[in-house]
């Protein structure tokens, strides 16, 4: 049924591209090399050039996907089967940032955040974008807007610092909320250097979103972070702290916000945390519901590379981080994960912007 529902389904799309890859016989010949733990195994789940933040659209039963390709893609699938991957929108500018909600696909640029109207990819294809929010610093330097929908029902945007160490200013450095159709915007958190990762705790609600630390601090500082934010107005450090309390040279004689508060956890310097998707599932052993997963990109200015995987982050009954450990291993040097998210099944899915491609891990008791 799932083949004949998706040959029907790319037949109702004439008109749409599609696109192929040759990323994906070379990579599945090495995830071989992916070290997960027993019972989990992993495939490639569909190939999308530069793939970068990813949403799962249920009522439309698509994979939603931006890229560092100036495109946005669309996955329909069946089940644990996907579809051809659809060229949905070219020509954008950084279009990392995906989010489905109400029949409307919003895409996060570089210097704008816009949403299309359509029930159906066919329609999404054709549809004009409106623009709900344009004030963003058009810089390539942390340009990569993250998007999140919470339980309140409101848009969540990141907007990164447009530099290593410096002091951010107007809608630089913050997490923004508004309004779906991106009416009343308020910065709902300060002190950030770039966040690439949101999501909203499933039983406290709190938002939760990753950090990447300052560069050219040494081998081993600043750390990575894993911040909580219950409420509005709180001031997570930066620039005064490059991360965690590690303080940087360029503001150490100037003292921190009194509301400055440190992460709820700390990754290794360098690792590049970016998306951040906490399960709910139930295809994973019980215990894991309510932990999250976190991609790990990987470093760069670090002499002993660090990262390439995807990390599991416990947490206990109050909704509070406890600790982590490597959930995969074995991509380093070869694979980049960028976000992640899960399908109705219950398995997760992962993107990798330098394979193009997006994995699908799954359990089998």
């Amino acid at each position: 049924m799932g083949g004949k529902f998706l040959q029907r389904l790319i037949g109702g799309l004439f008109g749409l591209a599609l696109i192929s890859s040759t990323a994906c016989a070379g990579t599945n010949d090495r995830l071989s090399e992916v070290r997960l733990p027993p019972g989990f195994s992993i495939e490639i789940f569909a190939s999308a050039p530069g793939v970068r933040a990813i949403t799962v659209s249920t009522e439309l039963k698509t994979v939603f996907a931006g890229s560092t390709d100036h495109a946005v893609y669309g996955i329909p699938f069946a089940g644990e089967k996907a579809g051809k991957t659809l060229l949905l929108k070219a020509g954008l500018t950084v279009p990392h940032g995906v989010a489905w909600r109400d029949g409307y696909l919003y895409v996060g640029e570089q210097h704008r955040i816009s949403r299309y109207r359509g029930d159906s990819l066919q329609a999404l294809s054709k549809a004009r974008p409106e623009t709900i929010f344009d004030d963003l610093t058009d810089s390539g330097w942390h340009g990569r807007r993250d998007l999140a929908f919470g339980p309140d029902g409101k848009l969540y945007v990141s907007a990164g610092s447009p530099c290593n160490i410096c002091m951010p200013e107007g809608n630089q450095g913050v997490i923004i909320r508004m309004n779906p159709d991106g009416s009343d915007p308020a910065i709902f958190a300060r002190g950030i250097r770039n966040s690439v990762g949101m999501d909203f705790h499933p039983l406290s609600g709190a938002l939760h979103f990753t950090d990447n630390g300052a560069d050219q601090m040494g081998d081993d500082l600043p750390p990575e972070e894993l911040n909580r934010a219950e409420k509005a107005g709180l001031h997570f450090g930066y620039p005064f702290f490059g991360g965690g309390d590690a303080r940087t040279d360029e503001f150490s004689n100037q003292a921190p916000p009194a509301s400055a508060v440190q992460p709820d956890l700390t990754f290794s310097a360098h690792v590049a945390p970016l998306g951040l998707h906490f399960y709910k599932g139930g295809m994973f052993p019980a215990d894991m519901r309510g932990d999250a997963f976190v991609a790990h990109h990987g470093s760069w200015n670090r002499s002993i590379p660090d990262g390439y995987r995807v990390a599991r982050v416990r947490f206990d009954e109050k909704g509070r981080a406890q600790s982590w450990e490597p959930f995969t291993e074995g991509l380093l040097a070869w694979g980049r994960p960028v976000d992640i998210n899960e399908l109705p099944d219950g398995s997760l899915l992962i993107s990798d912007d330098r394979q193009g491609v997006i994995y699908r891990i799954s359990y089998t008791p």
